[in-house]
């Protein structure tokens, strides 16, 4: 049985979705006739959609900033008049061992990957509120739960957003907002080859478990987008996969 999603009229908000999962699930946003605003560093300037039909537009923002966030969310509100959901996706991943992490490395990745995700949810929560209406969905990571030597600041905090997520979820639901997690598992990512160079680990995960695609991914974003999804302060895992023969 084929299941269809249709967000026409309706607008998502995704956090490092100028490439990988994010932009993946802008796409299929896009497709299925909403209007999916990306905010990233590496986003590429582009004209905004009219607010009547879908598409993807695209806005250079540092989440770790938490003014520029919300004068883009903003600016979406004032355009559109409505967000109805949030991919917080954006996150860097540097690799370096504990008594080498640099001070300023640290705090880098937790602004982006932990302050960034708050700072996203601050600013869209009190028109979902408003409204009674939205899906919040948080990247977490299955290092959150199983340790990665040169992982640490990465790990930590994916770790911590698990537990922001649950006690959000658990804020916001007599609101009718609902707050999920996603541990997306091993995906070909230009984040994740970055990472992990060919080799290793990486040989292993494509024998074993399988390295997915982002587009992989996005069905089920999608769900958890949709009314179908009335969970909220679950953890969606796709620690396992086919392997492609």
């Amino acid at each position: 049985m084929k299941a269809g999603f249709d967000a026409t009229g309706e607008v998502l908000l995704v956090t490092g979705g100028a490439s990988g999962i994010g932009a993946a699930a802008a796409r299929a946003y896009a497709a299925a006739g909403g209007t999916a605003v990306v905010l990233d560093t590496a986003a590429p300037p582009a004209r905004p959609p009219s607010p009547d039909r879908g598409g993807v537009e695209h806005h250079r923002v540092d989440v770790a900033d938490r003014d520029a966030v919300f004068a883009c969310v903003a600016d979406v509100l004032e355009r559109h008049g409505r967000i109805d959901g949030l991919i917080a996706g954006a996150a860097v991943q540097p690799r370096r061992d504990v008594v080498a992490m640099d001070p300023g490395e640290w705090r880098r990745t937790l602004a982006v990957n932990l302050d960034g995700v708050v700072w996203a949810c601050q600013a869209v929560l009190p028109a979902m509120i408003e409204r009674r209406s939205g899906s919040i969905l948080v990247f977490s990571s299955g290092l959150a739960h199983a340790g990665r030597a040169q992982a640490s600041a990465y790990a930590a905090s994916k770790g911590a957003l698990i537990s922001f997520a649950r006690s959000l979820a658990a804020e916001v639901a007599a609101h009718r907002v609902r707050v999920n997690v996603v541990l997306p598992g091993v995906i070909d990512t230009p984040q994740f080859r970055r990472a992990n160079p060919e080799g290793g680990e990486r040989e292993h995960w494509a024998r074993t478990t399988g390295i997915g695609t982002p587009d992989d991914v996005a069905g089920p974003l999608m769900f958890l987008l949709s009314d179908a999804a009335t969970m909220t302060g679950s953890q969606l895992s796709r620690d396992r996969a086919l392997v492609k023969e």
